[in-house]
């Protein structure tokens, strides 16, 4: 399996921000951490050598970033109001800087498509919702979508515009709906185990529903805990029956 580590200084961010590639063709899988986890987590917990059969194949190439949401969300330390301007511009990051990274080492037409386990499920979804002109569709699994289960409380337009379950009922711009639409990959999984919330996968979707959104909604049994052997199990099944 072919894998290349690069970086560059982020001007969106003001610092440098590194990428690991997975792979020569295929769709492009976009990987966004856990919590306050790294570029390299998902290699860390053998999620990269789960989904290895689909990557030699050449079905799809995995570009998996840094997260900065211990600069953000998960930084008790910082004033709330400067958590939101800074998850603000990891935003502008993916959308300004790593998209256009993915589409140099793909091509113009290859599909993007967001990934990420608990707290990465919410940015996976988050983004992609957000600018459907850019990314194709997500595979989120065991997430919350709503961000105010991180932010203590705190809550601006920054964070009502960052949280799915709050805007997604009110968004009413045909244009970016009509994009939402199109997409065929708009995937919410959940185990029922320990520490899951199926129900919110359930409640998103019901969202999803109302707008006349295709999606796929998969919750798996209570053996399916909220840990990395759910997610190993989980991304190779989707890889290898969805995509």
């Amino acid at each position: 399996m072919e894998r290349h580590i690069t970086s560059w200084f982020s001007p969106s961010l003001n610092k440098e921000m590194p990428i690991v590639t997975y792979g020569h063709y295929g769709f492009a899988l976009l990987l966004i951490p856990t919590a306050s986890a790294d570029y390299l987590e998902y290699e860390r917990f053998q999620l990269i050598d789960a989904v290895r059969p689909f990557v030699d194949a050449g079905k799809v190439k995995i570009f998996s970033i840094n997260s900065i949401n211990n600069e953000s969300w998960m930084n008790n330390d910082m004033d709330p109001r400067h958590k939101a301007i800074r998850h603000q511009q990891w935003n502008d990051y993916v959308f300004n800087e790593v998209v256009p990274f993915v589409r140099t080492h793909t091509s113009q037409e290859t599909e993007i498509i967001t990934c990420g386990a608990s707290f990465g499920a919410l940015h996976s979804a988050n983004l992609f919702f957000k600018r459907p002109d850019l990314i194709n569709g997500f595979l989120a699994m065991s997430g919350v979508y709503e961000l105010t289960e991180y932010t203590r409380g705190y809550f601006d337009d920054d964070v009502y515009f960052n949280s799915p379950m709050h805007y997604l009922p009110n968004l009413t711009d045909h244009n970016i709906l009509e994009q939402i639409r199109r997409s065929r990959h708009i995937h919410l999984f959940s185990g029922s185990g320990s520490y899951e919330d199926p129900e919110s996968a359930r409640r998103l979707a019901g969202i999803l529903y109302n707008k006349g959104i295709w999606y796929e909604l998969d919750i798996w049994g209570h053996e399916w805990s909220h840990e990395w052997g759910t997610w190993k199990a989980a991304l190779p099944h989707y890889l290898g029956t969805r995509f």
